[in-house]
């Protein structure tokens, strides 16, 4: 919201010497956020003064335009007094006019500078300037003629055109539509600046009463239109121009100047807050008529937009159809034109919820919506629509029909209950409630009552609804940099939670590994899950939908870490970086379809039964781990070749997380995508799958623009964590020999090597200290579909050296149970 400082101070007074910047420190504090200081001038420097045109001859030229030779009086402004020679191509002037001048070593807007030079044979010492040249608006028509009595020959320009004006402009919460007005800005300074008093508001003027001569209005929807005024004005001049004063105040709020009827209800909406629509009275038939738009209607609005609409608009009528898309925009029909000599003023009080749907609904933002959709006083419509009749037949040559017409009475506010110590206990300050009454009365509140006030608000604040709005208000009257700041006392011996800790240990362990954490988004759309190759019955498919998604091509809760990691590695691949193991740790969002979540009560403590509803409502969000890596786990040089990442890289990550939580991981064949059919292991923790790891599809590496034979896993650390040990005990050490046995066992191909390794270390017993898979051979010395696979035993007791062949007795132990049960045979 752009405001003239001059304008604001129209309605209240300040205390003399207070600077702008005192004054919007002040506001800013308060909560009206300035964003800037524009001076409209501020690019002009040098002479600018005020020229009374003595002669004009114009002067044909070769080219077919025809320049004016002026001579134009401007005092003492050139230091000589003698009238200046000016060449001028503009026409609409003439001699005695008074214009605005600039001499030469002035410089115009955009570093314009003026100087004396020889031009269309003359020497034109200075220039005439127009609307544009002087940084007023986009007028260039022709230059700028001043009233007669404006000023005098000589004068400087700048404060009679409002170049000296400073504009404010702040930043509007969406709560608080009262400050979208001068009105409502200047109340503001009154209660925030020290000192200001004597608030004249724009709003607080007689009006004549309501009779039945006015123009029929009949209001079908009273909830949607609580308050509907009209009013009429004849015998209007439409090429009447508009008054500088208008003008330059719309101009710097931001607004362009159209005609003097569409520029009336602009300043006036300016002024108010009170958006205004005027229509060409000729061209209404009938009685105007407010209801919900029907099926199918359409509506051409003011922008030439032809407009589908919806059941839920609120529309104004007439005999002849739809004339107006109501408190958003007005139709074509009724537009007012250059012919236009009766102008039917309405000032209506619209539904604030409406008019925000509809906005969005049709996609149109203008400065009346801004303000309807907000919540604008309803009590000022009467007072809105008198101030529009009164410009227009002021400046316009119109007369004031007698007839007002008034349908509907504006809602009443709630009375709220708010104890008088809330905003005492809610800031930490010493506020009393003498104190808090008087601020709330300060904004417009009615209070009554002690300990527990009665506090009605005013009627241009719909945002006051609650007893926490009322401490706020308080709060920020008294002052937000008054509030102490308190570093609150911890309790002592808390520190990290077990589930925390947990998860730190599961980060270093990871980047011990040589693995990057990464954080992407949490959002999906269908096209990711089809790149991973996921079927239509995968779990992993059934998504929450986002009701306002920052994409369109995402708009789901991901089920998977792994489209997220995948883009992250995708990314760093083509960037040239293509040895890469990055993870993430992240929730995933499993929808439960028990319905819509309870809208829990604020007033009081929810009930353990609210809360269990809202829980059961909620989505399960588990944390889960995606770990990605592609090119080489190990690198080539002259120590060796290169090593490149494998599925058993994937399966070794998450085992080296299980061990850091004490835990064991067993792998398994599986088949899922997005891995590769026959490289792709179900990892699980005591019988409990927690996830699966190995290479991926070549397909979906093609999708993420991945390498082939990259790998990937993902598990439920939720899983992880609840089974953790959290304090582990320290292990104990031997210090006797160690016994080492080699065994090479020939299996079918289909067997694991997990199930293989399980029953040695099974049958190798409380010696075994440790075992080792350090071979895989498939050949022909082991024949078709058979494979040899070669484990490292470690045998040791805790408190004796091993005798001659307990060890070979606990090996040849473990070899039998492993024949027993997978079929092994002894190589």
């Amino acid at each position: 919201m752009k405001a003239p400082l001059s304008w604001i101070l129209d309605y209240v007074d300040v205390p003399a010497g207070t600077t702008t910047h005192e004054l919007t420190d002040r506001l800013t504090l308060t909560g009206l956020k300035l964003e800037a200081i524009e001076s409209p001038g501020r690019d002009i420097t040098g002479p600018l003064v005020v020229g009374r045109v003595l002669t004009m001859e114009p002067e044909p030229q070769k080219n077919g335009k025809t320049i004016n030779w002026c001579t134009v009086d401007v005092g003492d402004a050139n230091g000589t007094g003698e009238p200046q020679g000016i060449v001028c191509g503009a026409h609409n002037f003439k001699p005695g006019d008074l214009v605005v001048t600039v001499l030469p070593g002035g410089v115009l807007p955009g570093g314009f500078e003026i100087s004396a030079r020889k031009t269309y044979g003359h020497l034109s010492a200075g220039m005439i300037c127009s609307v544009r040249e002087l940084g007023l608006g986009e007028d260039h028509d022709g230059i700028l003629v001043l009233p007669p009595d404006a000023g005098t020959p000589g004068q400087d320009a700048r404060p009679l055109l409002g170049l000296d004006e400073e504009i404010l402009e702040f930043e509007i919460n969406p709560d608080r539509a009262y400050a979208l007005s001068l009105r409502g800005i200047a109340r503001e300074v009154l209660v925030s600046v020290e000192g200001a008093s004597n608030f004249r508001d724009p709003a607080l003027r007689d009006t004549p009463p309501a009779d039945d001569h006015g123009h029929p209005v009949v209001v079908e929807d009273a909830e949607g239109c609580p308050v509907f005024v009209a009013r009429t004005v004849s015998g209007f001049d439409p090429t009447a121009p508009t008054p500088d004063f208008i003008v330059r105040r719309i101009t710097a709020a931001g607004m362009r100047p159209i005609s003097l009827a569409v520029d009336v209800t602009n300043y006036v909406m300016l002024e108010t807050g009170r958006p205004i629509h005027g229509y060409d009275a000729d061209k209404v038939r009938g009685a105007l008529v407010v209801r919900r738009a029907r099926a199918g209607e359409r509506l051409r609005t003011l922008d030439g937009t032809d407009r589908v609409l919806d059941p839920a608009d609120l529309v104004v009528t007439d005999d002849s159809g739809l004339i107006g898309l109501g408190g958003v925009m007005g139709g074509e029909t009724t537009e007012i034109s250059e012919t236009t000599t009766s102008v039917l003023v309405e000032a209506a009080h619209w539904d604030a919820v409406s008019m925000f749907r509809t906005g969005r609904r049709h996609k149109i933002t203008s400065e009346a919506g801004k303000r309807n959709e907000r919540g604008v006083d309803p009590t000022i419509c009467e007072a809105a629509a008198d101030r529009v009749v009164e410009l227009l037949v002021e400046h316009g040559g119109g007369q004031a029909d007698p007839g007002v017409t008034v349908v509907g009475t504006p809602p009443a506010m709630p009375l709220v209950e708010v104890p008088g110590d809330l905003a005492a206990r809610v800031s930490g300050m010493p506020i009393t409630e003498e104190r808090s009454v008087e601020c709330l009365r300060a904004i417009g509140c009615e209070v009554s009552g002690t300990g527990t006030l009665s506090v009605t608000p005013p009627p241009w604040r719909p945002d006051l609804t609650d007893a926490q709005d009322f401490s706020e208000e308080v709060i920020r009257l008294v002052g937000y940099d008054r509030v102490p700041s308190v570093l609150p006392t911890p309790p002592s011996g808390r520190g990290l939670t077990r589930s925390q800790q947990l998860r730190r240990r599961i980060g270093r362990t990871l980047a011990g590994e040589g693995y990057v954490e990464v954080v992407t988004f949490p959002f999906v759309g269908e096209a990711d899950l089809d790149a991973l190759g996921l079927p239509a019955d995968d779990p992993r498919r059934d998504l929450l939908r986002l009701s306002n998604p920052l994409s369109a091509e995402a708009p789901f809760m991901t089920t998977t870490l792994l489209p997220g990691v995948l883009r992250a590695a995708g990314k760093n691949v083509g960037h040239g970086i293509t040895d890469l193991a990055i993870f993430e740790t992240a929730t995933v969002t499993f929808p439960r379809h028990s319905g819509p979540a309870p809208i829990l009560p604020v007033d009081r403590r929810p009930t353990d039964e609210e809360i269990a509803a809202l829980d059961a409502a909620l989505p399960a969000q588990p944390l889960h781990l995606a770990v990605v890596a592609t090119g080489d786990a190990v690198a080539g040089g002259w120590w060796g070749e290169a090593r490149p990442v494998s599925w058993a890289d994937a399966v070794d990550a998450v085992r080296a997380v299980a061990a850091a939580l004490g835990l064991e991981v067993t792998a398994s064949p599986a088949e899922l995508a997005p891995w590769h059919p026959g490289r792709c292991a179900e990892l699980s923790v005591n019988g409990e799958v927690i996830g699966h790891a190995g290479e991926l599809h070549p397909t979906v590496c093609q999708a993420f623009g991945l390498p082939k034979r990259s790998v990937a896993a993902e598990v439920d650390l939720d899983v992880l964590i609840d089974r953790a040990i959290h304090l582990r005990q320290a292990p104990s050490f031997s210090s006797y020999p160690v016994a080492k046995e080699d065994v090479a066992l020939v299996v079918d191909d289909t067997v694991p090597a997990a199930d293989v390794e399980a029953a040695l270390r099974e049958g190798a017993g409380e010696l075994l200290e440790s075992i080792r898979l350090f071979d895989v051979y498939t050949g022909d010395q082991v024949g078709d579909g058979k494979k040899s696979l070669a484990y490292a035993l470690r045998f040791r007791a805790p408190d004796r050296t091993l005798k001659e062949g307990e060890a070979a007795a606990a090996r040849d132990a473990a070899v039998a149970l492993a024949a027993e049960r997978t079929g092994a045979v002894r190589r």
